[in-house]
């Protein structure tokens, strides 16, 4: 982690879309004051499983995941985020500590807000309460698919729906067919529930049917239709 002293702030927190607009003049100044913007080496640990929450976090460039261990030390990837996403201050708002992990995809810059700053703000600013009311709303409302795609759905299903997530967050990259993220084989399992041998086979037999191509740890989608049927499908 690298503290990005001569970062402007003022650019920084017009970064922060959907919150920046809802501050008024005094409430703007007082976040560039209270922000701090740091850099983040891939694979970098942003914060840990058991960590007490002091701040919110808004991805500026780059790409994160969100993760947790379980069993046997295994990973669960719960989701990725693309910039401008706000993350790690459910935890907080709940009183307890994090019950995730962050860590950097690829090289990230983040800004980062003290909650009691930001609660400071709150407490005068009702449109920001709902701001942050209607995220975690959202947010919950993922969990809750995700909750039953990774338990009811089988392999091929859950992969392609991890496939198709990875599009939605990331989309293509410049060829506007493969996937803008360099992902490792065990990512792609972690984010899908299942072993990584199982991940590699079922990625091969998609290539296998034509649905996409695969080149190193970047994935072309061919077939965005079928994979999606096969989503649907479970």
């Amino acid at each position: 982690m690298t503290r990005l002293d001569n970062f402007d702030k003022q650019r920084a927190a017009r970064s922060l879309k959907g919150l920046w607009e809802l501050l008024d003049a005094d409430e703007r100044q007082f976040l560039i004051n209270n922000l701090r913007v740091e850099r983040f080496k891939k694979n970098e640990v942003i914060y840990k499983e058991g960590d007490q929450p002091t701040n919110l976090l808004c991805l500026l460039s780059g790409k994160v995941k969100i993760y947790r261990e379980g069993l046997g030390g295994r990973i669960l990837i719960n989701r990725v985020l693309r910039a401008v996403q706000y993350f790690g201050y459910r935890a907080s708002m709940a009183g307890e500590a994090y019950i995730t992990s962050a860590a950097a995809f690829e090289e990230s810059v983040i800004v980062i807000v003290p909650m009691l700053a930001l609660y400071h703000l709150m407490d005068s600013n009702t449109r920001l309460c709902h701001f942050f009311m209607h995220a975690l709303a959202a947010d919950l409302g993922k969990a809750d698919q995700r909750v039953v795609s990774i338990t009811q759905k089988h392999v091929r299903g859950r992969l392609a729906e991890t496939l198709l997530d990875l599009l939605d967050v990331y989309g293509y990259g410049n060829d506007g067919e493969t996937l803008d993220l360099h992902i490792t084989r065990e990512d792609m399992a972690n984010l899908s529930n299942m072993t990584t041998s199982n991940a590699i086979r079922t990625l091969s037999a998609f290539a296998e049917e034509g649905l996409v191509e695969v080149h190193g740890r970047f994935i072309k989608l061919i077939d965005v239709e079928a994979l999606q049927s096969i989503s649907n499908n479970g």
